[in-house]
């Protein structure tokens, strides 16, 4: 646009247009001519009624475009008319355009109050929508709301959630990123970097811009920008090279055959109105000539600008060629002769075509079946509004209606960018983005797409990689949501999806998995027949209570022996039973906890030994009532003969029944799965119950212990070789000192290992006995026979 300064004592200049003309917004105005002229020779839509245009240039420029909206409204005289004669001379009805969202803001504003509607084919700004501020405004081509949902979909789709972002810094980029970003940041998409610039900035701010794109880190660029500013962004990024991008366009430029020049953008993809098919448009198109181009501007323009030459003779006696007639329409290689691919004409199409029909529904009226039009009924825009709302039709296969805020259905072609067999770089149609579809069933692609510098493979646009399963994301300090660290879940805990924000703890029986993205069972853990320990604790607990077996039968086949009478015998062979009995005791702790076993283990352990303490104190006592009973006059042995042996031993025993039987009855021993132990597996163990009840068992058993230990140390003195109770006094010391080790031991060892510390010290008590009582009397029985006589026992010199 030409402007000049203002020196406030003259008339100022008129706008004008500088520069050369645009060959696509040409082929837009012809378009909606050959659109008017087809509904002027319809017999269905209009009949008898012709239609008048007025076109104006706006230069893409808000002054220029603000002065048109004034020119047809007051009424001014058209910078350009086909001559036909209007019936209702100098009356605008109803608007086609503007190409640009800023300018038709600019224009809808003017016209807006006085009813006039606007009907634009590229205006895409998702503000347009809003009829408090835009009532008339109506528009062919789908919102940037739909627009923008539809590119942050397909950066989801394709699995960029790192990307940058550039923008027209017009009422069409800032908007429609605005609305892109919006619905980006609820798919989870981070964005790096947000420029804006504009065709008229200078060149340094596309510098800055292009640099920012070089020394990013996001593979993708996602660009709503207008089709001018981006080739001038092109262009600034086509002097250096760049790193490899992915570019992915709006609908503004990314059908623009004119781009597909800068071949390092080669891979593009982006959403683009669909292709369309006007039949006879090429025609009327190529039919031009110096004369018909004559009686425009405009079109004289184009003419010069596409032939490089001149109509008529140069005025400034310039060297310029003149035109000689020659000119060729069908060799000109030009946007404007290009209709393989009609999509924004189409919307001018439709735009004409549903102002017809809201006009149509105005001066047609129906009677008996058939419209009849009256070309000289007078139509208000405010009629001609009203009707717009309601239009719904179908043209060529292309259906048109609006919804309440004057928007189409969305529906949008996936294009790529896609280098042919020659080289050169083609918009190819890959599928299509449809709105009204279910939720992720928006995008249909039905071929296959190229990437940036013709990669087969989706490229990747991350901050960080995604987080595997068995880790969670931790977001980096001062970066966005898709910056993040990925760290190992924490023990006892999983997780189980890509990407997963928390790890979930297992439940209290599972335990996970050396990856920790899935929980397994906890492994049961118990001291077992099968395993290493248990198995020598079951051989030794067999082994000692065979050793009490056989003892027993040597003291049987050797009872009439001075060394098995002089010992008590009934007593001895008590205690070898109550021996066996403990060795086989332990065994009830080896194996899985039940309630029979918790409850056994326990009761038996306990009785069993006090049988066991209880005959080795009655050998005690009587080893010591035999001496005093030969002292002179004394007659103690009639008071702990053999019935009172038997009596001390079954109430002392009788005791430790009582004492178990209360436990039991009371709170008994019950198996439980310990969980709290080991964290990655449980412990089957067999809990006490009453602790109470475990205490007072063991601490019975220690009582007697200690009390037959203190009789034994007593007779400590007696004749050596008949000082059983020497041998005794060693047995309760090594007795006593397991058990008192035990104590300790069983507190700290944990889970299957308390089994097995119980175990030992009962294991290793019963040894103590059985070997230090018994095996110098076998001994002497078995293999020092000459030993084993009255006489020997009675002599009070050892060796002889």
């Amino acid at each position: 646009m030409h402007t000049v300064k203002h020196n406030y004592t003259s008339i100022p200049e008129a706008l004008r247009c500088t520069g050369s003309v645009d060959s696509r917004e040409v082929r837009f105005s012809r378009a909606m001519m050959f659109a008017i002229e087809e509904i002027n020779n319809s017999t269905e839509l209009l009949p008898g009624v012709r239609l008048g245009y007025r076109i104006h240039d706006s230069c893409a420029s808000v002054p220029v475009a603000v002065q048109a909206a004034f020119q047809l409204t007051n009424g001014v005289q058209p910078a350009f008319d086909t001559g036909e004669t209007c019936s209702q001379s100098g009356t605008v009805t109803a608007v086609v355009g503007e190409s640009g969202s800023t300018p038709s803001i600019s224009t809808s504003r003017i016209i807006g109050p006085f009813d006039i509607p606007q009907v634009s084919h590229y205006a895409t700004c998702a503000c347009l929508s809003d009829k408090q501020q835009y009532p008339t405004f109506f528009r062919t081509i789908p919102s940037d709301r739909f627009q923008a949902l539809a590119l942050a979909k397909l950066v989801k789709h394709f699995g960029w959630t790192w990307i940058g972002a550039v923008r027209s810094d017009s009422d069409y980029g800032n908007n429609g990123m605005a609305a892109f970003l919006h619905a980006a940041r609820k798919e989870g998409i981070c964005v790096e970097y947000s420029e804006s610039f504009y065709r008229t900035h200078p060149r340094s701010r596309f510098q800055r811009v292009a640099d920012v794109i070089r020394g990013s880190t996001a593979m993708v660029v996602v660009a709503f920008v207008s089709s001018g500013d981006i080739r001038l962004l092109l262009e600034e990024l086509g002097r250096r090279p760049s790193p490899p991008r992915q570019w992915v366009g709006s609908e503004a430029w990314v059908t623009d055959p004119n781009l597909l020049r800068f071949s390092f953008c080669a891979g593009t993809i982006g959403v683009g109105i669909p292709q369309s098919v006007i039949p006879g448009l090429r025609e009327f198109l190529l039919d031009l000539s110096p004369a018909k181009v004559a009686g425009s501007q405009v079109l004289t323009e184009f003419w010069e600008s596409a032939f490089n030459c001149r109509l008529g003779r140069s005025t400034d006696g310039a060297e310029e060629t003149v035109c000689d007639g020659t000119e060729d329409m069908q060799k000109l290689q030009s946007p404007y002769t290009d209709t393989s691919q009609l999509r924004i004409t189409n919307m001018v199409y439709k735009a004409v075509y549903a102002i017809a029909h809201a006009m149509h529904n105005v001066m047609c009226p129906e009677r008996n079946s058939a419209p009849q039009c009256d070309r000289f009924t007078k139509i208000e825009p405010t009629q001609v509004l009203g009707q717009l709302k309601r239009v719904n039709f179908s043209r060529n296969g292309y259906q048109v209606s609006f919804d309440a805020n004057g928007d189409p259905l969305a529906l949008y072609e996936l294009v790529n960018w896609q280098r042919s067999e020659s080289g050169s770089t083609e918009i190819v149609t890959v599928g299509y983005y449809d709105a009204s579809l279910p939720a992720g069933q928006e995008f249909q692609t039905n071929r296959n797409l190229t990437w940036a510098q013709g990669g087969t493979q989706v490229p990747v646009s991350v901050c960080s990689e995604s987080c595997p399963p068995g880790t969670r994301k931790v977001l980096q300090k001062g970066k966005p949501v898709c910056c993040y660290d990925c760290i190992p879940c924490p023990e006892g805990e999983i997780s189980n999806t890509t990407d997963s924000p928390d790890c979930l703890p297992c439940p209290e029986e599972f335990w996970p998995n050396a990856d920790r993205d899935l929980c397994l069972p906890k492994p049961i853990e118990f001291l077992s027949f099968h395993e290493a320990l248990g198995i020598i604790l079951a051989t030794f607990s067999v082994g000692g209570a065979c050793l009490a077996v056989v003892t027993a039968t040597v003291f049987f086949r050797h009872r009439a022996s001075a060394i098995v009478r002089a010992n008590n015998s009934e007593l001895s062979f008590l205690l070898l039973f109550s021996l066996a009995l403990c060795f086989l005791c332990s065994l009830t702790f080896i194996g899985s906890p039940s309630d029979w076993s918790c409850m056994l283990r326990h009761t038996a352990f306990g009785i069993t030994f006090v049988l066991c303490i209880s005959c080795v104190l009655g050998k005690t006592i009587v080893v010591l009532m035999a001496f005093r009973a030969t002292l002179p006059g004394s007659n103690v042995m009639k008071w702990f003969g053999p019935p009172q042996q038997r009596m001390t031993v079954a109430s002392f025993t009788f005791i430790q029944a009582l004492i178990c039987t209360l436990w039991l009855v009371l709170n008994p021993p019950f198996p439980i799965k310990n969980l709290t132990t080991y964290k990655e597996r449980i412990i089957l163990e067999c809990a006490l119950g009453s602790a109470i009840g475990f205490w007072a068992v063991l601490g019975y058993i220690g009582l007697l212990a200690v009390l037959c230990f203190a009789l034994a140390v007593l007779a400590r003195k007696l004749p050596d070789n008949f000082n059983e109770a020497k041998l005794i006094t060693f047995s309760m010391l090594i007795f006593c000192a397991v058990w008192i080790m035990f104590i300790p031991a069983y507190v700290s060892s944990p889970g299957k290992f308390t089994v097995a510390v119980e175990i030992f010290a009962m294991l290793a008590s019963s040894f103590a006995l059985i070997l230090c009582i018994f095996a110098q009397k076998c001994f002497i029985i078995l293999f020092r026979p000459e030993k084993n006589t009255k006489k020997h026992l009675m002599s009070k010199n050892p060796s002889d």
